[in-house]
């Protein structure tokens, strides 16, 4: 037996032998607001985000098309919006430095502080998130909880390869207290509600047509 072996069996041997349930960890949503979409955007402009509100009647991605309209280069990973740069033929995350809009879906997102979640599912290369200028994303109000207690809850930290939590462009103000958004990672970071399409593979739902782009 090595050295290494004879170490590792001896604290194991020394292990304490105590059989306690693991604490109850409450969720602290005894209060939960009266609109968890309502909260969210409170608490996303506050983080310096953009809440795009979806027009009353008509085509609900409309505020999307206004803001890729004169976009160069737009990469997304979602079946509602065709961009001219296809994510599946990124083979070096770098490859990614002059999209001037990614279009992503949240995984989730959290009332309390306005976040969104975003994982390996969704952004297929995850540099796609920060190397981008602008960040559009899609979510679904339904997949929106109250807080950080109930999301660190959610399969996505379980079953997935990569997690981050997104909360507004990221800012600073230490060069004579200019509040500066933009600082690293993507300049902006807009947030449309939209239900998630019926069907994923077609990229279509009811509602609706893709937004399709000229290939470059």
């Amino acid at each position: 037996m090595s050295s290494r072996d004879d170490i590792l069996a001896s604290v194991r041997r020394n292990l304490p032998r105590l059989d306690r349930p693991l604490p109850d960890v409450p969720l602290l949503d005894d209060s939960p607001p009266a609109s968890l979409l309502a909260a969210f955007k409170e608490n996303l402009h506050r983080m310096g985000g953009v809440f795009l509100d979806p027009p009353a009647a008509g085509d609900p991605l409309a505020p999307v098309r206004a803001k890729i309209a004169d976009a160069k280069i737009v990469c997304s990973t979602v079946p509602e919006v065709a961009g001219n740069r296809d994510v599946a033929a990124v083979s070096n995350p770098q490859d990614l430095a002059d999209v001037d809009f990614a279009i992503v879906r949240a995984a989730f997102a959290v009332a309390e502080t306005g976040s969104v979640l975003l994982s390996d599912m969704e952004l297929r290369v995850n540099a796609v998130a920060y190397l981008a200028q602008h960040l559009i994303v899609l979510l679904d109000p339904a997949d929106i909880v109250v807080n950080l207690h109930h999301a660190y809850r959610r399969p996505e930290f379980r079953n997935g390869h990569y997690a981050a939590f997104h909360s507004g462009p990221s800012a600073t103000a230490d060069i004579e207290g200019v509040l500066i958004h933009g600082a690293q990672g993507v300049r902006s970071l807009s947030v449309l509600p939209l239900a998630r399409a019926r069907t994923q593979s077609t990229g279509s739902s009811a509602g609706f047509s893709p937004l399709r782009m000229r290939s470059m």
